[in-house]
């Protein structure tokens, strides 16, 4: 119920509807081929740029709006916390499932011109980006429940939220390669680059399907691709977990003096 009123209320008054789920996504990845593909080139050397910008930008969407919207999701629903007895943890659950639900149109738009550029789906490609989003969300549910109770006591947790989300556009290997990083820093910045999570979600959402659009996708996974991505993506997928058992712990340890809070 929380998911379908979050949505209807998003499109609510609008001619197009849920039309603009995808309407905008498309326009947006237009906008990023006519220019880093027709105006720019190639951006920085890389192959089909448009794809890997937009493959990162599929994730750290999902990422940002699951965070910012299960820190804000008590808060905005205090009329029912209030009068309603119900688990307050579906408040943040519901706006990560609203998250992946306008999610999937921005994947729909990235799978098409993947298709039309040659790309077909593989097994260890799919496990990446399966690995990427699930990484993603843990990370973001944990967040949005540690952030959503903060924000009840202290407003301020909202604003800070708001802008930690506006670093990982620029903190993660999406309008640039990852193979910048390297070559700018070397490899000790590099490698605590990597310790950034969303840094480590994007690069396999990538694998996933950007490299299977270059015309040597082994080669551009050796190459603009780091070492042990997989191993990463566990170790970190397991961490988003452990913090997310331990978000949800501090939740239930404060959750009844939400109401009074709000």
């Amino acid at each position: 119920m929380l998911v379908r009123n979050t949505i209807r209320s998003r499109y609510q008054g609008t001619v197009l509807g849920w039309v603009w789920s995808y309407l905008q996504p498309a326009i947006r990845f237009c906008m990023f081929y006519f220019l880093f593909q027709v105006m720019i080139g190639r951006g920085a050397g890389i192959e089909n740029f448009a794809i890997h910008l937009f493959a990162g930008m599929v994730v750290v969407h999902f990422f940002t709006e699951t965070f910012n919207g299960g820190t804000q999701s008590l808060v905005q629903n205090r009329s029912l916390i209030t009068k309603l007895p119900v688990p307050r943890e579906m408040f943040p659950v519901a706006r990560m499932l609203v998250a992946g639900w306008h999610t999937i149109p921005m994947l729909v738009i990235l799978v098409v011109p993947c298709l039309f550029l040659g790309w077909t789906p593989d097994p260890v490609g799919m496990a990446a980006a399966l690995l990427g989003f699930t990484l993603t969300a843990s990370l973001g549910l944990a967040l949005g429940l540690l952030f959503s109770v903060g924000n009840v006591f202290m407003r301020d947790i909202g604003k800070v939220a708001q802008t930690l989300t506006q670093f990982v556009t620029f903190s993660v290997p999406m309008m640039y390669p990852f193979t910048l990083v390297y070559e700018r820093f070397g490899e000790p910045i590099a490698s605590w680059y990597l310790l950034n999570p969303m840094a480590e979600a994007v690069l396999l959402i990538q694998r996933g399907f950007w490299t299977g659009t270059t015309s040597d996708p082994e080669a551009t996974a050796a190459v603009h691709l780091p070492d042990h991505l997989f191993t990463r993506g566990l170790v970190m997928t397991g961490l988003a977990l452990v913090l997310l058992v331990m978000s949800q712990r501090i939740f239930a340890r404060l959750e009844s003096k939400v109401p009074e809070r709000l």
